[in-house]
């Protein structure tokens, strides 16, 4: 039998690992099934938002009323309402329930759960590091969503009609929720330090990294969002599609062009899936020269309101 001071030998920090991964996977699940998901506080308009967009019953004026219950949030989705990326028609609108019925319950529901969780990324108040992890989820959250972006304008430029069903701004919401599960798993390891416990940084990250898809399913699902978010956030094909690209696979494009800009070393081991399209799209992004690429990623950015 091994002793309490050998648990961390070699040979049985696996199993350590292993049994923290399954500690954390349940008290985030209970967290998440009971209703309390274990994320730092958000708004409660995005709560009430959350809920109302399941029900039938729920108007465009019953969320614009909502809105008008936190002016920083409804100042954001009118901004949002008007930007380049969710504004078609480049019509300008100035009140809610006209930004609301352009862009739609779900929309709206969408976009200001991606604002609210891309402002506490940048203001909880947790661990510095904590802080420094959550900052750079968000700043990774912006590439995927961006990049998404790009591969989804690119789809449509080169076979419109085949295509016009991938929406660019659905494309940009699904990249910046697919790491949603990350607060929950930051939150209860800055809950279990301040409980007086001890787990090593680097296996945290461990846990962080492999729980993550399944936590951020979780979370989305909880939530309400389509299937389309949960295969991102999971990077699993959940239904048959009826279409030939699905979002899940747009992501895995826009994964695979970051791994390439970053001359990441698990390039070689990332494969994906695609048609002749899909090819094309991927060798066009690929020969942009880095200035070129970063310069689209920021416009993209930049036209999103957010």
């Amino acid at each position: 039998m091994n002793h309490l001071s050998f648990y961390w030998l070699p040979e049985n920090k696996q199993q350590l690992i292993q049994g923290l991964k399954s500690e954390f996977a349940q008290l985030v699940e209970s967290s998440i099934s009971n209703g309390q998901i274990s994320l730092p506080p958000i708004p409660d308009v995005v709560i009430k938002i959350q809920t109302m967009s399941r029900s039938e019953s729920t108007t465009i004026i019953d969320i614009a009323t909502c809105l008008t219950d936190d002016p920083s949030l409804a100042a954001v989705v009118i901004r949002i309402a008007n930007s380049v990326v969710f504004n078609r028609r480049n019509i300008t609108c100035t009140d809610l329930v006209t930004a609301v019925s352009r862009l739609g319950i779900n929309r709206v529901r969408d976009i200001v759960t991606a604002q609210a969780i891309e402002q506490l990324k940048h203001s909880v108040n947790l661990s510095a590091q904590c802080n420094k992890m959550l900052t750079h989820s968000a700043h990774i959250a912006r590439e995927l969503g961006a990049t998404m972006v790009l591969v989804t304008q690119l789809f449509k430029r080169i076979e419109p009609e085949y295509y016009s069903y991938l929406e660019q701004e659905k494309a940009l919401l699904v990249g910046l929720l697919a790491d949603i599960g990350l607060f929950c798993l930051v939150n209860e390891y800055h809950l279990y330090l301040e409980k007086g416990h001890y787990l090593d940084s680097e296996i945290a990250l461990q846990i962080f990294h492999s729980n993550c898809p399944t936590t951020s399913k979780l979370v989305l699902k909880h939530w309400g969002f389509d299937n389309d978010f949960l295969e991102v956030a999971c990077n699993q094909q959940l239904v048959d599609h009826c279409q030939e690209v699905s979002y899940l696979d747009v992501a895995r494009i826009a994964h695979h062009l970051l791994m390439f800009r970053k001359q990441d070393d698990a390039l070689d081991e990332h494969d994906v899936e695609i048609n002749a399209t899909g090819a094309e799209v991927l060798y066009h992004l690929s020969n942009l020269d880095d200035k070129e690429f970063r310069s689209q990623l920021k416009a993209v950015i930049n036209a999103s309101g957010f």
